[in-house]
């Protein structure tokens, strides 16, 4: 039976943890694990946690907030370093409520695929039932450029659910909001990147993972509900800086050589116009978030290991731009070249 320890990371979500892990407690399979890695919590989580499920959440403690990338990697070390041996991780937003036979679809859909990397669920939104939600959807791509967007959201455009990502679907990135990963590959490419902190953090992976010849899919035969922006909104200015930043990074760590610079050329370019319509619409931290990560990402980069400088993966021809003028819809829902 495949073993899977589903790693919930919490700060000072004791809440979102009242609410939610009742029902991810009901759904394990059998000879599964739930731990719950708390970044440095003053909410009262740690104390909750342990008078109301002593044995069946298993905790690992961390001293402080090492964001979603740190606090992942520094509580997976520790699972993998416990003796105990699982075949999947399975990370799990705090703000996530599961539906039944998930993890076992999940399980079954990795174990009968054993080139398949990282596999993720259908994520619809907890508030609005029957759509989907903004952190993954069905399965997320990139586009020519490397912006990232997902079956099921473009930009700030979310779709009804209506079965049109109902086919289990070969894709570029994973949510990170619910991720499977196989123990030894989250190993051996080295978990997170702790440099991104958080945001775009699971593309970095999956792109990694693809280079190394694994694949990434989307199961929509398993579904969850999630709340999101549960850390960040959506207009934080923190959120925009992490995430202009963290792409520009991905993109030199994992683009072939010989269209690097090139890319984020452009893209920087591009980043530049947007700053420009901030500032002229009077969002001036918005302006200066895009500022502040081109600076970081500069200083970033001299740091930052590159995955396989002449390697390239697949991706959409299209730009998000126009996938958000025209309306479309990635109907086929397979990666192009």
């Amino acid at each position: 039976m495949s073993r899977t320890a589903v790693v919930i990371l919490n700060w000072n979500g004791k809440e979102f943890l009242k609410k939610f892990i009742p029902s991810v407690l009901e759904c394990m399979p059998e000879g599964d694990v739930l731990y719950v890695a708390d970044n440095g919590s003053e909410d009262g989580s740690v104390e909750f946690l342990r008078e109301s499920w002593p044995s069946d959440v298993r905790l690992v403690l961390l001293d402080r907030n090492y964001g979603f990338t740190g606090g992942y990697n520094r509580a997976l070390a520790t699972i993998g370093g416990s003796g105990e041996a699982f075949d999947y991780y399975l990370l799990l937003n705090s703000d996530i409520e599961v539906t039944p036979g998930w993890l076992q679809e999940l399980e079954n859909f990795m174990d009968a695929r054993p080139r398949c990397a990282v596999c993720a669920p259908k994520v619809l939104c907890y508030d609005r039932r029957g759509w989907f939600e903004h952190a993954g959807a069905s399965g997320g791509f990139v586009d020519r450029w490397y912006f990232p967007y997902c079956r099921g959201r473009i930009l700030a455009t979310i779709e009804e659910d209506r079965g049109q990502y109902d086919t289990p679907c070969r894709v570029f990135w994973a949510s990170g909001a619910a991720f499977m990963i196989r123990s030894g590959v989250w190993h051996d490419l080295g978990g997170l990147d702790d440099s991104f902190f958080a945001h775009m953090e699971e593309i970095d992976l999956c792109w990694r993972a693809m280079l190394a010849g694994w694949e990434i899919w989307v199961d929509p035969a398993s579904a969850v509900y999630h709340v999101g922006g549960g850390t960040l909104p959506n207009n934080s200015p923190r959120k925009l800086y992490l995430n202009f930043r963290n792409n520009l990074l991905m993109m030199y760590k994992n683009l072939p050589s010989r269209s690097r610079s090139r890319i984020i050329f452009v893209r920087m370019c591009v980043d530049g116009a947007i700053a420009c319509v901030y500032l002229l619409t009077g969002r001036l931290s918005f302006f200066r978030s895009v500022l502040r990560a081109h600076r970081d990402y500069r200083r970033m980069r001299r740091k930052v290991t590159v995955s396989a400088p002449g390697a390239d993966v697949p991706r959409a021809r299209v730009s998000i731009v126009r996938l958000a003028l025209v309306g479309f819809r990635y109907p086929s829902g397979k990666v192009g070249d």
